[in-house]
């Protein structure tokens, strides 16, 4: 079976809106239903899970029924107090109503990464025939700064060996299960990021190059690019 993770339990405070920035209207249709419907169209995903803070899972059962999506496929929970957290619920979900076995595999996501691609989510499936995790990533284009103390740099690294990590995020299910439970809680409360939980178990992570168009929206400034690409008849 192949799952889709989708992450959207934050409250955006860094967006300055009134509602979380996964519920903010995007082209008039909430950011996270543009998200899940990504996955949705995607007929090689067997399930979309989405994992809400509490206070949003009735609300956005709703707003998925008022865009008509499909609802046999479609999967809402209850997030729990950060990231790894809200995977990890929807891992356990997984396993209660379906069993895990060796073959399943599971692509983590952004919610408030409405732009990603069908050929960035099959890229990821099919890595998977030989790859046990992937992240979906694009070349830093910037030079970037390393500085312990935040006012004076240390070094500058070379910018040919620095990715920039996207989502999806994919891995054998059994295998990213496995992982998280060999870490101790100080290890999991570094994790940053579901490719972390291999990182941190000593397994393996393939890169997949996405695209510049796979953003976070996390800022008014970003909000206002995705209005522009939204309207972009390539998307």
């Amino acid at each position: 079976m192949i799952y889709a993770a989708i992450v959207a339990g934050g409250t955006g405070s860094r967006m300055g809106a009134d509602i979380p920035k996964q519920f903010l209207p995007l082209g008039g249709t909430p950011v996270l239903v543009h998200t899940v419907r990504k996955f949705l169209e995607c007929a090689e995903i067997d399930f979309v899970y989405v994992g809400v803070h509490s206070d949003w899972v009735n609300k956005f059962t709703e707003m998925c029924a008022d865009s008509e999506l499909d609802a046999s496929r479609l999967r809402i929970l209850e997030g729990g107090k950060d990231r790894t957290e809200t995977v990890f619920r929807i891992v356990q979900s997984i396993s209660a109503g379906h069993g895990v076995t060796a073959e399943d595999i599971i692509l983590t996501h952004d919610g408030v990464r409405p732009f990603v691609s069908k050929a960035e989510i099959l890229d990821s499936i099919s890595a998977m025939e030989r790859e046990d995790g992937v992240t979906v990533c694009i070349p830093s284009t910037d030079t970037l700064l390393f500085s312990q103390n935040g006012a004076h740099i240390d070094s500058v690294p070379d910018r040919s060996t620095l990715f920039r990590a996207l989502t999806p995020q994919t891995f054998r299910l059994e295998k990213l299960a496995s992982a998280y439970s060999s870490l101790t809680d100080e290890q999991k409360s570094r994790l940053t990021d579901t490719a972390s939980v291999f990182i941190t178990a000593g397994l393996p992570v393939g890169l997949i190059l996405g695209s510049e168009r796979n953003i976070k929206l996390t800022t008014p400034t970003d909000m206002r690019f995705a209005e522009m690409l939204l309207g972009d008849d390539n998307l």
